[in-house]
């Protein structure tokens, strides 16, 4: 049998149930999550080219943290997004430790506040468990969402394909073990939606961060690591190219010229 392209294998869904069908990264991936502040660094050292991207056009931004993380990690991605002229929103629950009693609640009066105070729909950005926050308010409010970007996030293949399956049940009280609900993840959301992932996560295994393309969702490939992509400066600049669409006029991510270097696209 052919084998397939790895750029078709990119792009390609994971709908494993099975843990022992998709493994979590390995050791040598954890360790390479070390990174992390290399990549602010680098983010540093990219901020006078990043400031020279699109301005924005000043609709709101609801930002996510990811599991066992508080908004002080998206506190350089809401800066940069501030300083291009978006009106970005912190989650304001304290640490993401899971869908606990009456935080998705929160999140839903969140977004339907900014949709009301700003009278244009809110795009939202998750960053690994945030991601999927983000993924169920456009689902559950399609016309108060904008876009959807999300940040290493798991939403297909199982939760165990990840390092941090364990954690997210010691502090979240639940199990990954509600079929349903893994199925509901799965579905991508009805808005223009864009999942950047990494193929050296040390946390999430890529391919459960994979959507099936289509006219409205996209998956970007960047080097980063799954603790650092919020501040990697490659990300950035996907994010504010993303954001800077008109809105109803969303178009896949080019990595064309000189974003071939840099990115690969689904």
């Amino acid at each position: 049998m052919p084998q397939k392209s790895s750029r078709r294998a990119a792009a390609e869904p994971v709908s494993h149930d099975h843990p022992d069908e998709l493994r979590a990264p390995n050791a040598w991936l954890m360790m390479l999550e070390g990174r992390a502040p290399w990549e602010f660094a680098a983010l540093l050292a990219a901020t006078p080219w990043l400031r020279k991207l699109p301005r924005g056009d000043g609709h709101p931004v609801l930002v996510f943290p990811g599991l066992g993380a508080n908004d002080v990690t998206t506190l350089p991605l809401r800066r940069f997004l501030d300083e291009l002229g978006y009106v970005t929103h912190p989650w304001g629950q304290g640490f993401n430790f899971g869908p606990r009693q009456g935080v998705l609640e929160q999140c839903t009066a969140d977004v339907k506040r900014l949709f009301r105070q700003h009278a244009k729909p809110v795009s939202l950005i998750g960053w690994s468990l945030g991601g999927i926050y983000a993924r169920e308010l456009a689902k559950e409010l399609p016309d108060h969402a904008r876009c959807v970007i999300t940040l290493g996030t798991p939403f297909t293949g199982h939760p165990r394909a990840t390092n941090a399956w364990r954690f997210f049940e010691l502090v979240s009280g639940q199990q990954v073990k509600d079929h349903e609900l893994l199925e509901q993840i799965k579905q991508t959301p009805p808005v223009p939606t864009t999942s950047l992932y990494s193929k050296s996560d040390g946390v999430v295994a890529w391919r459960c961060s994979v959507m099936e393309p289509s006219p409205l969702s996209e998956n970007i490939e960047v080097h980063a690591s799954h603790c650092g992509m919020g501040l990697n400066p490659l990300a950035l600049y996907a994010i504010a190219d993303r954001l800077a669409q008109p809105q109803g006029q969303w178009k896949p991510f080019e990595a064309q010229g000189a974003r071939r270097w840099f990115y690969r696209g689904s």
